[in-house]
């Protein structure tokens, strides 16, 4: 058969595709399609969304109705009542419409109003303000973008890609390009307004967590430390946030690291709020922590007031044993002038400044030494921090008082589960302890007792 003189025979909708036979056409016809809709996007072969019947714009401004036959169509803001004709068609709806001077009335009212946004419950974009004006803004829309470029890690150069610009412009006419430098700017700017609403919050916060980790971009060749805090809010939930980016180049000593973490704590606002540090196990970490020990500890009060009554005492002892623990030779002549008075051990216990018990632990112990420093201090002419006899008799007195908060402690924490029956008990003994001290005849003690009474009744 000649393709040439072959009939091309229509196939209708209702034809089964299955059953085309050879040198039949496929052309579907669509019913539904009154006004030709198909055939207009096949004219001006623009994009359309397809559209289902009657729902030309001009009808947003009418009410359609039937009576007596004749087809009608009611302006909702002037009532005027237009003939439709069987055809239906708009015209005399747009005529009327660009013309009503109520429609124009209230479009200008409109304009000058907020539009209230609802949103589900589980909206996923809790940013967006449910009072709105409705008009395009420019700024607000480079938020959003800068948001949108955070969010998603896009480079700053995605707002200058023609495909996106073209569609924006699409929608909104008033849409203006945003250049990298811009989009960087506005990022910026975002973190800051960021940051200082979550210090707003973490003025509210007793106690922060941080955690750290130190580790080494493979692209960029660059070492970094992250910096995140953990805390309970108000109603319980567990937050948490990354409160720094820090780059630290190599070696990565501790000095650095504990300068970076303490500097960002205090940027933050909250270096008297530091609760626990988790890091890795570097060798450099150990330094760090040693470092922040000492800075932390400038800055934060001891349990109870009581160690703070004889600080100046404390640091003299601290000053003591770490001379002594400085040399392996002042450690023999030490533990000689011990030996000869006939006192039990040799060794001396380092403190750690911003744990009380390792500090009372300290004082006990060199309080069993206190005869040995004046005698050491005869044989060795650099040792000049020497307690007094004074100061020993009120290191005394302070520990015989901290020594329950010590037993407390140890019962609490040496359970993995502290229940209540075993802190209640602990709880009333030091009650118990600073009520029949409260009075005491001595007034270092009795002012000491008072302020820890007082905050232990808080």
């Amino acid at each position: 058969m000649n393709p040439g003189n072959m009939m091309t025979n229509p196939i209708t909708q209702s034809t089964p595709l299955g059953n085309i036979q050879e040198g039949q056409e496929a052309v579907v016809i669509d019913d539904n399609n009154e006004e030709g809709e198909n055939d207009k996007l096949d004219e001006d072969g623009e994009f359309h969304i397809p559209k289902r019947n009657k729902t030309s714009e001009a009808w947003e401004d009418f009410n359609e109705f039937e009576e007596n036959g004749n087809y009608y169509a009611i302006c909702r803001y002037c009532n005027k009542k237009l003939s439709r004709g069987k055809s239906k068609q708009t015209t005399s709806l747009w005529r009327h419409r660009n013309s009503c001077p109520s429609r124009k009335a209230s479009l200008r009212q409109a304009a000058q109003q907020t539009k209230l946004n609802f949103q589900p419950a589980d909206d996923a974009f809790p940013s967006i303000p449910p009072l709105h004006t409705g008009k395009f803004d420019m700024e607000k829309m480079r938020e959003a973008a800068a948001h949108w470029i955070v969010m998603h890690e896009h480079p700053f150069t995605i707002l200058e890609e023609e495909g996106l610009n073209i569609f924006l412009k699409r929608g909104m006419l008033e849409w203006q390009k945003i250049i990298r430098g811009v989009a960087k700017n506005d990022c910026v700017a975002v973190y800051e307004l960021e940051k200082k609403k979550l210090k707003k919050k973490l003025r509210n916060v007793k106690k922060v967590s941080l955690t750290t980790d130190l580790w080494k971009s493979k692209n960029q060749k660059i070492e970094y430390m992250v910096i995140i805090g953990h805390w309970i809010d108000s109603d319980w939930k567990l937050q948490k946030r990354v409160l720094n980016f820090v780059h630290i180049p190599p070696p990565r000593r501790g000095v650095e690291i504990a300068a970076s973490l303490f500097k960002c704590v205090k940027d933050w606002g909250i270096e008297q709020k530091i609760h626990t540090i988790s890091v890795d196990n570097a060798s450099a970490n150990d330094v760090a922590i040693r470092v922040l020990r000492d800075d932390f500890s400038r800055s934060k009060k001891l349990l109870g007031g009581g160690l703070s009554e004889i600080a100046d005492i404390v640091n003299k002892i601290r000053d003591s044993v770490d001379f002594v623990n400085r040399s392996e030779t002042r450690l023999l002549l030490f533990a000689e002038i011990a030996q000869q008075l006939q006192i039990p051990g040799k060794k001396l216990l380092y403190d750690c400044r911003t744990r009380w018990n390792a500090t009372f632990e300290m004082l006990s112990c060199a309080m069993k030494f206190k005869d040995v420093f004046p005698r050491f201090q005869d044989r060795d002419p650099l040792y000049d921090s020497c307690p007094a006899y004074e100061d020993w008799e009120k290191a005394e007195k302070v520990c015989s008082v901290l020594e329950k908060f010590w037993a407390a402690t140890h019962v609490i924490s040496g359970s993995e589960y502290p229940t209540s029956n075993l802190f209640l008990q602990e709880a009333v003994k030091i009650k118990k302890l600073l009520d029949s001290r409260e009075n005491d005849e001595n007034d270092f003690i009795r002012a000491m007792i008072r302020k820890m009474k007082a905050k232990f009744d808080k």
